[in-house]
């Protein structure tokens, strides 16, 4: 059913105004003041055709609301788990695999494969495209292996490639269809090339290793991104428990949440569940509204399912001592939405990616100064996102507002 035949099955908004305009809606109105001091039983059966009226509107509301949810809201978590289950399962194997004392060429082998299987799940061919872009990174560092700004120059290799790859390579429906997966790809390739500069890594990691964290099955569809050290403790394998599973389902049912406001709330968000109706002119605005609650609720969809499928596959957890702790945060929708700065919003609006920003990206760029290395920053955020006039000019927005807010702190 569309938003149109459930709104109108909701109210009839005209006949409601045109009830009260020719006087049909007097009859639950409140008594006026010369006749206050009449008779309580008077002012009672004055007040019964109100409430008789608040009663029908909640069985209104709650009718539409349980067609809502009949309609949309079952069909879109049938959807969603016929489409998850298999990867989720995978996720599993994955980290079972990680647990079974197997040599670790072989585990980077089983984390290359599943990944490779996710990615045909929901690509299917065109997951080649995400193995070239894995084949022609691991390429540049072996051929730069003895280089010592391999970060920078693999960055100007993927940034070509992008570019051109989106430009002439492929249909642009395709190749936006992938580029959540290839990003993925490029962030890790690039953060292991800038590790190999500093020597946080020791040295370049051998094929299997390389495929199997740039392929990793925990985010090699929905991301997020991870650094290669967390990749190497999650295939030393933490030992199984409940702690893992709880955390694991608790962003997947989250994540599910999300999904029921952005395609079965938000699209309705006015008057069904909100009842501010507008005039025409508000109107424009009520429906820019509601597209981005969807649109912020898509994302936190993503966001809480990756750390889910991470997780699950074994990555995204802390150590403590002894304790250890599955605490992997990817979206913080409280701080988006009721943020106390613009730097909030970014920085919780995908908390990985923020954090490889930082680390790769301002941090090499603060040579050249505060402002500077700002807008390189929201640059390469930008192209690796896409090719797109509005999310770039919303990104320097960003940077700028940033740079104003924070930039003397930085």
């Amino acid at each position: 059913m569309t938003r149109q035949e459930l709104i109108g099955s909701f109210v009839d908004r005209n006949t409601l105004l045109s009830n009260q305009s020719t006087g049909r809606g007097a009859a639950w109105r409140l008594p006026p003041a010369e006749k206050k001091n009449g008779s309580k039983g008077k002012a009672a059966a004055s007040l019964e055709p109100l409430l008789l009226q608040i009663r029908m509107e909640l069985s209104r509301r709650l009718q539409v609301w349980r067609q809502l949810a009949e309609t949309c809201g079952v069909s879109s978590i049938e959807q969603s788990l016929q489409q998850l289950w298999m990867l989720l399962l995978l996720c599993v194997l994955c980290r079972l695999s990680f647990r079974m004392g197997l040599v670790p060429p072989v585990k980077h082998a089983v984390s290359a494969l599943t990944g490779m299987l996710g990615l045909f799940l929901f690509f299917q061919l065109h997951m080649l495209w995400v193995l070239w872009l894995s084949g022609l990174c691991y390429a540049v560092l072996l051929l730069g292996r003895r280089s010592g700004s391999r970060g920078l120059f693999l960055s100007a290799v993927i940034l070509v490639y992008l570019l051109f790859g989106e430009l002439h390579l492929i249909d642009a429906v395709t190749w936006h269809k992938i580029r959540g997966s290839q990003m993925v790809v490029a962030m890790k390739a690039i953060s292991l090339a800038f590790d190999l500069d500093r020597g946080a890594v020791c040295s370049l990691p051998s094929p299997a290793q390389f495929l199997g964290y740039v392929l990793f099955v925990g985010t090699a569809v929905f991301g997020p991104w991870i650094s290669f050290s967390t990749y190497r403790r999650a295939v030393d394998g933490v030992q199984l428990s409940w702690s893992w599973l709880l955390s694991s389902a608790l962003s997947l049912l989250k994540s599910h949440a999300c999904l029921l406001v952005c395609t079965c709330i938000a699209p309705y968000l006015f008057p069904l569940f909100v009842p501010i109706y507008g005039s025409a002119l508000t109107h424009r605005w009520l429906r820019a509204y509601e597209n981005a609650v969807s649109f912020h609720f898509s994302n936190y969809y993503v966001g809480h399912l990756s750390e889910g499928t991470s997780m699950l596959a074994g990555a995204g957890f802390t150590e403590e001592k002894e304790h250890v702790c599955w605490d992997t945060s990817v979206v913080k929708p409280l701080q988006v939405e009721m943020p106390r700065s613009m730097v909030l919003v970014v920085t919780s609006w995908n908390v990985p990616m923020s954090r490889w920003l930082k680390s790769y990206v301002f941090k090499n760029a603060l040579k050249a100064g505060t402002f500077p290395a700002i807008l390189v920053t929201y640059t390469a955020s930008a192209l690796l996102h896409g090719l797109s006039f509005h999310l770039g000019a919303v990104l320097l927005s960003l940077g700028f507002i940033t740079y104003v807010e924070h930039g003397n702190a930085v």
